[in-house]
């Protein structure tokens, strides 16, 4: 196996050698113990070490997003709390729209990650660098022509999502607008950042996106309330803000890739001309990726729609909600690109063993930071939903469905690691379908039934919500202990 440079990116499977067909057979309950000579300790090591700094990134990036979104909450100040609520309602529209714009390269990424983090198990470092060029050549094509459609079409998206004042619809059609004319350069920085976390390394994505966050606060200020002598842009100045951001991430990450990090350094001069083995590659995976997060964006868009039917204030403190529920994914989301980074590398090296003992530890980590934060919304959610706006019921219902979200929290982190496992060793399909199951078919129909029929209010939706996640875990989990993640192949290893 080829030598990584890198120290960095060294785990405890690099020690081990390459395994066999007979690794590769039975139920995962017959294969608990380790291997001879790897300690448990040590793959704690490694999940935290690539876990950590993509954890600090994506809280301190969620903080900022939190950050911006009380700023604009805080629009109209005390004297005027409902043109605050109507400016959240107006960026709460967006999300939406937004990330099913992104579903294209967000689904592909899952497959640069796999394949990233096959080839280095396998220590084959020109192939991941032909997996970063063709996955940078994609996302390039794709959201170019996305971000056009999105310009052009912001405002009949907006009205598609249920907003009904004109006021509301300006602002968020701004917003969007704006957001749309800056998603390459934030797509492209989502590829590399993908590209990365395949090899382990979590750490340079930490550092750009930190910088772009403070970026984007600044901005936030300067933009928003006009400080400075910069424009009084309001709703569009907060857009404009993360954009900005976007671009110096954009910047510094192109520098890092173009530099390399001991096993991925992007060359230009070797070009970007498709190649049909690893687009294929990459399809395999990240197609039913992609089919995952249109059915999830479906509906979620249909969620969106029946709350919105509830009025201003209550989509208002929706937004609050999902805003916080946002911080809360963080934790099962920096875990999932451990199990994500290491169980790819894991059968890159034929090794399931070591796929599952990473699995496996990295739920145990996640179950611990799931109580803590379920302990916070218990005692200061009301606390947290007032950063935002100062409203008596935006604060009162904010702080119940907190508490809903609370119970969530074990189940949430537990299925975002083992997802993020099973996407790691390529077994996408499966989670399409759960997510058709869960977020197309049970979410939407309960939130309407408890909204609509039974006159719920917004806790019917959540309700819903709490339901989706209980089934999917389940789902997920149950898949999971199939095994049958452990026979995925690329079309170059049946070869």
């Amino acid at each position: 196996m080829a030598e990584v440079s890198s120290n960095r990116l060294r785990t405890a499977l690099d020690h081990l050698p390459e395994g066999d067909d007979s690794l590769i057979s039975g139920n995962l309950k017959v294969t608990r113990h380790l291997p001879e000579g790897v300690q448990s300790k040590e793959l704690y090591s490694d999940i935290i070490r690539i876990a950590w700094p993509s954890l600090i990134e994506l809280i301190l990036t969620q903080l900022a997003s939190m950050v911006d979104l009380m700023m604009v909450g805080s629009i109209g100040g005390e004297a005027n709390p409902t043109l605050g609520a109507q400016a959240l309602t107006a960026v709460g529209l967006t999300t939406q729209p937004k990330f099913l714009l992104m579903t294209a390269f967000m689904a592909m990424n899952t497959g640069v990650t796999a394949l990233v983090a096959r080839y280095k198990g396998t220590g084959d470092k020109e192939k991941a660098n032909l997996v970063v060029r063709q996955g940078l050549l994609f996302t390039f094509v794709v959201t170019l022509i996305l971000s056009i459609l999105g310009v052009v079409f912001a405002r009949p998206m907006i009205i598609f999502m249920g907003s009904t004042e004109e006021h509301v619809t300006v602002w968020a059609t701004q917003y969007l607008q704006i957001q749309m004319a800056g998603f390459l350069t934030m797509a492209l920085t989502s590829t590399i950042t993908a590209s990365l976390r395949g090899v382990g390394d979590s750490r340079s994505s930490m550092v750009y996106n930190m910088i772009a966050n403070v970026v984007n606060v600044i901005f936030n200020w300067l933009l928003i309330y006009g400080n400075l002598g910069f424009p009084e842009m309001d709703v569009a100045g907060a857009s404009l803000a993360t954009v900005i951001g976007q671009l110096v991430a954009f910047v510094i990450s192109v520098g890092l890739i173009l530099k390399g990090n001991g096993f991925l350094k992007l060359e230009l001069k070797k070009g970007f001309m498709p190649h049909k083995e690893t687009l294929s590659n990459m399809l395999n995976i990240g197609l039913p990726a992609m089919i995952e997060q249109l059915l999830m964006r479906a509906g979620m868009i249909i969620f969106a729609k029946t709350v919105a039917t509830l009025g201003t204030t209550a989509y208002a403190t929706h937004q609050v909600c999902m805003n916080i529920q946002a911080l809360s994914f963080m934790t099962g989301q920096a875990f999932a690109v451990s199990a994500t980074t290491l169980m790819g590398q894991s059968l890159g090296k034929r090794r399931p063993d070591m796929a599952q003992a990473y699995c496996s530890r990295t739920r145990r980590i996640g179950m611990i930071c799931a109580i803590v934060l379920a302990l916070i919304f218990i005692f200061f959610g009301g606390n947290i939903v007032a950063l935002y706006n100062k409203d008596s019921e935006i604060i009162r219902v904010g702080a119940q469905i907190l508490l809903i979200m609370a119970v969530l929290q074990p189940l949430q982190t537990s299925q975002f690691i083992i997802a993020g496992g099973l996407r790691g060793a390529g077994d996408t399909r499966a989670t399409a379908v759960i997510t058709f199951i869960t977020v197309l078919l049970v979410r939407p129909t309960l939130a309407i039934l408890l909204v609509n029929t039974f006159n719920f209010g917004l806790y019917g939706a959540w309700i819903a919500m709490a339901a989706d996640q209980l089934l999917r875990s389940t789902l997920v989990l149950l898949r999971y202990q199939s095994g049958k993640w452990k026979n995925i192949r690329l079309k170059s290893e049946k070869a």
